[in-house]
This record gives C-alpha cells, structure tokens and sequence, in this order.
C-alpha cells in the first residue's frame, strides 16, 4: 500500500500578472518577464485596440 500526500495529488498553485506591451519593445518586455520565470499565456487588444495586453503566468 502507498500513501500519497495531499500536496502530490493537488494542481500546481499559480500567481498571475497582465503586462502592457508597448509595441517597439515587446521582445525585450516578454524576455525580461520570462527570464523571472514567468510564461506566456496570452496576449490580447487593450481596452483602445490599439495596444495589447500579456497574460503571464509562473508556479507559486
């Protein structure tokens, strides 16, 4: 008989962010947020469409 512990069977904890990209330095942005490890989830049109927003992600 094995015994597994609660915190093996339960999902990974997750904290969250958004983050405007500005369009002339959306590399450097996403580079300097994944090198904190954090990870891409999305990106979407910003309230004016005109600018995009990142959804990240990273393990708590």
């Amino acid at each position: 008989m094995s015994c597994v512990s609660p915190q093996q069977d339960a999902s990974p904890a997750w904290e969250y962010v958004t983050v405007p990209l500005i369009t002339h330095a959306t590399k450097q942005i996403l580079d300097q947020w994944g090198s904190d490890g954090w990870e891409l989830v999305t990106v979407l049109p910003g309230l004016t469409g005109e600018s995009h927003i990142a959804y990240l992600k990273r393990k708590k």
